[in-house]
């Protein structure tokens, strides 16, 4: 338990971290993986580099520090550091790493003068306080998945069993595991975690699962990021017989039960964990309204299997917006598509500007604020 004394300390600390904190965090990240390539793995460099990474963590350590006498208030933020730690596989090994290079970046940006010895001490100990939840509540992810029909623990060797063009920009890849063992089931809109070997250098990332496992896949859809080390490896050298270990699915972003209207909006590679979504949500017969964004329709991937699935389907009704011929999705064109009845379930992804225009009108059109899910493709932000 982190001493009323500590938690003062770290509390006061918080101005410095509205003021500075990326300024801290950027310093933090360059220490960390010029000093411990064993840990590079871990993160998207891409990610570094337009500085998403460092602004998600000083939010999350600002958040951390404001509610630290009140930990339950950071709501779902430690759920999703829980679920996207395990889908890496992040290990206890790894904080103490962190937690070295995060003192000495609170040194080295702060001064002496203001990170005293008493302040490092009580930033070590808060540290360590968050590092003992995330560590505990990890391992109870870990056993539970590793015992789950199908589940296991650390990477599982998977093939490339087949590969489909869904667009001029984005694969679907479909694993199946080596073993021949059964898989672990997963929640429609979880991800899954990918370890792949690009010259002989070791990268981990996460992909949406855009189908429901069956026949012993998971399918994963990638678009080609330009500049994407991962991505453009996936789509160029990846072929069908190819092995990759995969980690346990996770994620926290996932459809809920229920019989309220759903409506499924996306933009661009967004689509996919809306298109595992929309396959669960079928058999229960609740109305659906999938709303789909993207530059045009070349890049528009999964088109003729939603049409065909709503040609099948009569609560399912689809809807498309292309930048090219009608520009972006604006309010009136969103309420046009929804049911009249905001009080619906409505989930959302896609580019942040996107989603802060989609929140925004969701929000004017009166769909209840906790009744509009989204997540982020990478580091969180905030939407505000």
């Amino acid at each position: 338990m982190l001493s009323a004394h500590d938690r003062a300390i770290v509390k006061a600390t918080v101005p410095l971290l509205e003021s500075g904190g990326e300024a801290l965090t950027t310093h933090f990240y360059r220490t960390l993986l010029e000093e411990n390539p064993a840990v590079r793995p871990l993160f998207n460099q891409a990610h570094q580099a337009n500085g998403d990474q460092p602004r998600a963590l000083a939010n999350g350590v600002l958040m951390y520090a404001r509610h630290i006498d009140e930990l339950d208030q950071l709501g779902g933020l430690v759920a999703r550091i829980i679920n996207k730690h395990v889908a890496l596989q992040i290990q206890p090994e790894h904080y103490p790493i962190v937690g070295a290079c995060l003192l000495r970046a609170i040194k080295d940006v702060l001064g002496s003068e203001i990170a005293t010895p008493e302040v490092l001490a009580a930033w070590g100990n808060a540290y360590q306080q968050l590092a003992d939840i995330l560590i505990g509540a990890e391992a109870e992810v870990y056993q539970h998945k590793a015992q789950a029909p199908g589940g296991w623990r650390g990477g599982r060797a998977f093939r490339l069993a087949a590969r489909v063009e869904e667009s001029t920009e984005i694969v679907s890849f479909y694993f199946e595991p080596v073993d021949g063992q059964a898989i672990l089931d997963f929640a429609a809109g979880q991800y899954i975690g990918i370890k792949v070997l690009i010259d002989g250098e070791e990268h981990r990332r996460t992909y949406s699962l855009s189908a429901l496992a069956k026949d012993g896949q998971y399918r994963i859809s990638v678009k080609r990021e330009a500049g994407g080390k991962v991505s453009g490896f996936l789509h160029d050298h990846l072929h069908v017989g190819d092995q990759v270990e995969l980690f346990p699915p996770a994620g926290e972003f996932v459809l809920r039960s229920g019989s309220k209207p759903l409506v499924l909006i996306s933009g661009g590679v967004g689509i996919t964990p809306t298109l595992a979504m929309l396959e669960a949500a079928l058999p229960t017969g609740r109305p659906i309204h999938f709303i789909h964004c993207a530059r045009n329709r070349a890049v528009h991937g999964f088109r003729d299997w939603v049409d065909n699935l709503a040609a099948c389907h009569p609560q399912l009704k689809a809807f498309y917006c292309y930048d090219d011929v009608d520009g972006v999705l604006t309010r009136d064109r969103l309420a046009g598509w929804m049911p009249a009845d905001r009080d619906l379930d409505a989930y959302f992804l896609g580019p942040k500007g996107f989603m802060k225009a989609v929140q925004d009108n969701l929000v004017a059109l009166g769909v209840p604020r906790g009744q509009a899910h989204h997540e982020f493709f990478g580091p969180a932000a905030a939407l505000e």
